[in-house]
């Protein structure tokens, strides 16, 4: 009974009758039963004799050759003649095609890799395979399961960093007279740095318990494979790192550093302003102008934006132009030291710039500087290990972006576990060969 059409149908198990032409765009195939196996009863395993009736079911199943199929697949209903069985009566069922579905194996298949492995929305794929919401979902969970491992392999550089997931929620203190959060929404990932797993897991509450729990939940020979671990400056994550993995090397990402740095010239920047002009800076104010070019390394500008710049400051009042050149030139040494990062530098070369840095900042009497010296003091010894390592934090902040971009593509998420997979699948699909090169 295995025709040509019923290879090109492709489903095991069943026999291609006849092929008509529909009113709609696609055939309509029927089919018959082509496995022996499935007179056998599912409760007690013997084969049945006795057929009881027909029965015709429209399973929904993928295009052929791009065409949708009406499939008709008329089947027999057994009597169980066996006097234990609970089972009097069953219908035949196939692999593809299992007992009550009303969607082929192969269909919720594709459903679920086209949300894990082709970054489509749910809805999205519900759409291009005509399939509800609920179908798609359990598909996709069913498919994300199978292809993301329970535990994951050992990592040698772990990247720990926190993300917002909604907006914190006020609520009014009458006794206080004043708005509270009651709910803040602080998720913390972890992610391979180093390999192609990605997203590794996510706990909810940015604190040093739940990132310790976390982290504690895996045996010792995982902890022990993990060599550095990369955070932002935040002590919660210092604090869990030390006691869970005290073998690891911390590595402080230096884009936070100079994003510190930035932001302790613009507080400079504006606090002189306020007292000089009694005022915020506004268009008019050479200051308020350079605002962006303040901020930028020096080492990517052009002489021709970078002089200018220079002399401008030093033309205005003295008050004004000299704490912020004074700001200016301390973040610039701190972006010198950053630099040596790449280069493979000794510890002479590097002691030279940090003392030149520290100098710039005790010499200017301002508190701004004075304050990003003692942060870059108290983490120097993470940030000497960036200088070591060249190790950054980026891999992290890139997961965020993906779990951002998820999000937005679905319109929000309710469930954090299912936004959890979402993301585990989106991180991992160059790993796992569903990325075009193309």
């Amino acid at each position: 009974m295995v025709n040509d059409t019923t290879r090109l149908l492709g489903l095991a198990g069943l026999a291609v009758v006849r092929v008509e032409d529909a009113v709609h765009d696609g055939p309509v195939v029927h089919l018959v039963t082509a496995d022996e196996q499935a007179c056998i009863c599912p409760g007690c395993g013997v084969r049945a004799r006795r057929v009881k009736g027909w029965v015709t079911t429209s399973p929904r199943d993928l295009p052929v050759a791009g065409r949708p199929v009406e499939l008709r697949w008329c089947k027999r209903r057994w009597h169980c003649d066996q006097q234990g069985c609970d089972r009097k009566t069953f219908t035949e069922a196939i692999g593809e095609i299992p007992a009550r579905a009303r969607v082929t194996t192969r269909l919720r298949q594709a459903a679920g890799a086209a949300v894990a492995d082709g970054g489509r929305t749910i809805v999205q794929a519900a759409r291009d395979h005509g399939l509800s919401w609920p179908v798609v979902s359990a598909a996709f969970t069913a498919h994300a399961t199978a292809v993301l491992p329970d535990k994951p392999q050992p990592v040698a550089v772990l990247g720990i960093d926190e993300i917002r997931r909604g907006r914190p929620q006020w609520t009014w203190n009458d006794e206080q007279q004043c708005w509270e959060i009651t709910v803040d929404r602080w998720h913390v990932g972890f992610v391979d740095l180093a390999g192609g797993q990605g997203l590794l897991g996510q706990v909810e509450g940015r604190t040093s318990v739940a990132v310790r729990d976390w982290l504690t939940q895996w045996d010792e020979a995982w902890r022990q494979g993990v060599r550095v671990v990369a955070i932002d400056m935040c002590t919660v994550f210092k604090a869990a790192a030390r006691a869970a993995l005290p073998q690891a090397r911390l590595v402080v990402d230096h884009f936070h550093l100079v994003q510190l740095a930035n932001q302790a010239l613009t507080e400079v920047r504006r606090r002189v302003t306020l007292q000089v002009r009694g005022r915020r800076g506004r268009k008019g104010n050479r200051e308020w102008e350079l605002r962006n070019r303040l901020t930028r390394s020096a080492a990517r500008m052009h002489e021709q934006h970078l002089d200018p710049m220079i002399d401008d400051l030093r033309a205005l009042p003295a008050v004004i132009g000299t704490p912020i050149l004074a700001a200016w030139n301390a973040k610039e040494d701190l972006l010198d030291l950053l630099a040596l990062a790449r280069t493979h530098p000794d510890r002479a070369t590097i002691w030279a710039r940090l003392s030149r840095f520290y100098e710039r900042c005790a010499a200017s009497g301002l508190p701004e500087l004075e304050r990003l010296a003692g942060t870059v003091s108290a983490w120097w010894p993470e940030i000497l290990a960036f200088l070591d390592t060249d190790i950054t934090n980026a891999g992290s902040e890139g997961t965020n972006r993906v779990i951002k971009t998820v999000a937005r593509d679905a319109y929000g998420f309710r469930n954090p576990a299912s936004q959890r997979l979402r993301t585990r699948c989106a991180t991992t699909r160059k790993a796992r060969g569903c990325l075009n090169p193309a």
